[in-house]
């Protein structure tokens, strides 16, 4: 038994032999592996730790860019130069050859039949005569068919054909062809109006395709159409001169038709 005045010995250094730990690891407070007690990351270490390392902007294509720039310069001198080539050589070309559009001319022109019928029925017969000149030196013409349609006050009276022939240098080609109509059926309004007439306005329209030839070369054919007016046409009854027409009345303009994609100027 112990006498009152005894005391337990009490080591002055109290975690000599104990020390609390932190946060469960093997590091004491004040005393064991010496380093200073670990504390938990601050919000904002946490968020640098896991945020993406920013990417570098992407450089400038200039080199691309400049490629393309300089293939587009070179294209449009291309471009520029093939031009002037194509118009030294027109030019060159309108100097040596000296070209000229045919020009054509209503010869005669007879109306021998024009008969409409109380069901508006037409049958009619035009004999005509159409000259097609050449005044080129060096320059041929290359004619397909002709297609041939007379018209009165915009009424069709009559179709026919020309066949396809050459046309030669400084040349002038007569063309002669029926243009009728068998039973052909007319509105109302067109066949009384016909009827009533003693004379007939009559406008000729040839349509054709036609190409040229210089020496060796020949060009791709085109459209043509020329348009004749100015004919004042009569039934020609027992007199054979009385549905002739004067070349001095009628007048015949030339004009190409260009044909892109659908649309034909």
């Amino acid at each position: 038994m112990k006498a009152m005045g005894d005391r337990p010995y009490l080591s002055s250094n109290r975690n000599a032999n104990g020390a609390r730990t932190l946060n469960g690891s093997g590091a004491t407070a004040n005393g064991g592996s010496g380093r200073p007690p670990a504390f938990p990351a601050t919000k904002a270490q946490q968020y640098s730790a896991t945020r993406p390392l920013p990417r570098p902007p992407p450089r400038p294509r200039r080199r691309r860019r400049g490629c393309c720039c300089t293939c587009c310069l070179w294209l449009t001198l291309l471009l520029i130069g093939l031009i002037f080539l194509a118009a030294i050589a027109a030019g060159v070309f309108y100097v040596l050859c000296r070209p000229q559009r045919p020009s054509f001319s209503v010869e005669s022109f007879r109306l021998s039949t024009f008969n409409i019928t109380s069901s508006n029925l037409l049958t009619s017969r035009l004999d005509l005569a159409v000259s097609a000149r050449n005044p080129n030196r060096k320059v041929v013409f290359l004619y397909d068919d002709v297609a041939i349609s007379a018209y009165s006050d915009g009424v069709v009276i009559g179709q026919g054909s020309f066949p396809a022939f050459v046309h030669g240098t400084e040349n002038t080609t007569v063309l002669k062809a029926t243009v009728s109509s068998s039973r052909q059926s007319l509105e109302p309004g067109e066949a009384a109006d016909l009827t009533k007439r003693k004379k007939f306005p009559l406008e000729i329209d040839l349509e054709t395709k036609a190409g040229v030839k210089i020496g060796g070369f020949k060009s791709k054919k085109i459209g043509i159409r020329v348009l004749c007016d100015g004919i004042e046409g009569r039934v020609a009854k027992g007199n054979p001169a009385a549905g002739a027409t004067s070349p001095a009345n009628a007048r015949c303009q030339v004009k190409l038709r260009i044909k892109i994609w659908n649309w034909t100027f």
